[in-house]
C-alpha cells in the first residue's frame, strides 16, 4: 500500500478517528498480553519452579521495564528515519522472538542458573520490542489520524494497554497453575508467540504513513522540549502507584474491608472517564485538561490520606482513577506540540519514557514513606506529587493546538 501524505492526515473525519486506530490499538493488545501473561508466571516459575530468593524475582521482573526505558530513544529515532510501521513490525517480531526464548527457558535442565540466564534475556528482548512496538503504534496511529487527534489516539492505545495487561495476568497463573506438557511456563512462551504472531499480522495490514522529511531535532533537545509534560506525568504516577501498591495495605491497617472494592473503583473510574471524555484533551487543550484532571486527582489522595471511613476512601479511590485518566494523553498532546513533525517519534519515546521513570520510583519512594509515616502517608505523597504536576501543566499554553501546526 503506498504511503499517504503528511498532508493528507490533516483533515481526518473525526467520526472515522476511531475506525482508523484501531488496527493500532489492537497491535498494542497483542504485544502488551505478551507482558501480561509472564508478569504474573515469572514469579512462580523463577521463586517456585527454579528455586531462587525474592530477590531474583524482582530482578527477572524488573529486568524488562529497566530494557524497555533504556530503549525509548532508539525505538523513537527509528520510527523518524525509518517509519512507524518499520518499528511497529519489528517491535512485534521481536515478541516472537522472545517467546521463543522463553520456551527454551521452560525446558527442564540440570543448572537453574543456566534457565535463568536465558529467561533474563527473554526479559531484554521482551523490553524492547515492547518499547518498538508502542512508540511505532503512537506514532503511526498520530501520523494517520492527524496530530489534532493526538489525545484521542493516547486514550485508546491506553485502553488496549491496560486491557492486555488485565487479562494477560490471570491467564498466566492459570496456565501456571496446570505444570506439565499442557501448562507451566512452556504454555505461557506458546501463549506469547501465538498473541505475537497476530500482532504481527495486524501491523503488516495497517497503513503506512510517510515519514517527515523536515528538522529533526537532537534527541537531547527533545527531552528538553518534552520534560516539562514528561515531570508532570511522572509526578502525577506517584498517585497512581500508591493506590496499586497500597490501597488494600492502608485497608487491611485499619481493619476496614472492602480493599478489592478501592481499587475496583479506581479502576473503573479510570476506563470510564477514558471512554467518556477521552475526546476532551484534543478538543479543549492538553493543558487545560490536564489542570482540571490533576486537580481531581490531587482532591482523591487528600480524601484516602485522611478518610475517617472506608467510604470517603473508596470516593477518593473513584476521584483518583477518575483524575489521572486523561493526564496522559493530555500532557502527551503538549509534549508533541513542541517539536518539529519529524521529531514526532522522538518525542513519544522520551515521553512515554517518563512514565516508565515515574512508575517504577513510585514503589520505591512510596514504600519508604510507608514505613517512616504510615500507610496514609503515600496518598498524601501522592497528593503532593499531583500538585507538583500542576506547575508543569501551568507552562503549557492553556489553548487547543491548531491541528495545521501540529500535523
Amino acid at each position: 500500500m503506498s504511503p499517504i501524505s503528511p498532508s493528507a492526515t490533516v483533515a481526518k473525519p473525526q467520526r472515522g478517528v476511531l475506525l482508523h486506530i484501531a488496527p493500532f490499538v489492537l497491535v498494542v493488545f497483542f504485544v502488551y498480553l505478551t507482558v501480561g501473561m509472564p508478569l504474573a508466571a515469572i514469579p512462580l516459575q523463577v521463586h517456585d519452579i527454579m528455586g531462587f530468593d525474592n530477590l531474583t524475582v524482582g530482578i527477572a521482573v524488573g529486568t524488562q521495564s529497566l530494557a524497555t526505558l533504556l530503549t525509548r530513544q532508539f525505538a523513537g529515532t527509528l520510527c523518524d528515519r525509518r517509519g512507524a510501521k518499520f518499528a511497529m513490525l519489528l517491535g512485534a517480531g521481536g515478541s516472537i522472538l522472545a517467546g521463543a526464548v522463553y520456551f527454551i527457558a521452560a525446558l527442564p535442565v540440570s543448572a537453574p542458573f543456566g534457565s535463568l540466564a536465558v529467561l533474563l534475556i527473554a526479559r531484554l528482548i521482551s523490553g524492547l520490542a515492547e518499547s518498538l512496538a508502542m512508540t511505532g503504534a503512537l506514532a503511526g496511529a498520530i501520523g494517520l489520524v492527524g496530530a489534532q487527534n493526538t489525545g484521542k489516539v493516547m486514550v485508546w492505545v491506553g485502553i488496549g494497554m491496560y486491557a492486555a495487561i488485565a487479562f494477560g495476568s490471570p491467564i498466566g497463573i492459570r496456565l501456571m497453575a496446570h505444570q506439565g506438557a499442557a501448562g507451566g511456563f512452556a504454555a505461557v512462551a506458546a501463549g506469547i508467540i501465538v498473541c505475537s504472531v497476530l500482532a504481527t499480522a495486524i501491523a503488516a495490514f495497517t497503513k503506512k504513513v510517510a515519514r517527515h522529511e523536515g528538522e529533526r531535532l537532537p534527541f537531547t533537545r527533545v527531552i528538553g522540549r518534552v520534560a516539562p509534560s514528561g515531570a508532570g506525568l511522572a509526578l502525577a504516577t506517584i498517585a497512581f502507584g500508591a493506590i496499586g501498591i497500597f490501597a488494600a495495605l492502608d485497608f487491611q491497617s485499619k481493619g476496614w474491608s472492602g480493599a478489592g472494592f478501592a481499587l475496583t473503583g479506581f479502576g473503573g473510574a479510570y476506563v470510564f472517564t477514558r471512554m467518556i471524555f477521552g475526546g476532551w484533551p484534543d478538543r479543549f487543550g492538553g493543558a487545560r485538561v490536564a489542570t482540571w484532571s490533576l486537580l481531581i486527582e490531587c482532591a482523591g489522595q487528600v480524601m484516602l490520606w485522611l478518610a475517617p471511613a472506608p467510604a470517603i476512601a473508596l470516593i477518593g479511590a473513584v476521584l483518583t482513577g477518575a483524575g489521572f485518566s486523561l493526564v496522559f494523553p493530555s500532557f502527551g498532546i503538549e509534549a508533541v506540540k513542541r517539536v518539529p513533525p519529524a521529531s514526532r517519534g522522538a518525542a513519544l519515546g522520551a515521553y512515554v519514557a517518563f512514565f516508565d521513570i515515574g512508575f517504577g520510583l513510585a514503589g520505591p519512594i512510596t514504600g519508604i514513606i510507608a514505613g517512616a509515616l504510615g500507610y496514609p502517608s503515600v496518598f498524601a505523597a501522592g497528593a503532593v506529587g499531583a500538585a507538583l504536576a500542576l506547575l508543569a501543566s501551568r507552562r503549557a499554553p492553556r489553548t487547543s493546538a491548531a491541528p495545521t501546526a501540529l500535523a
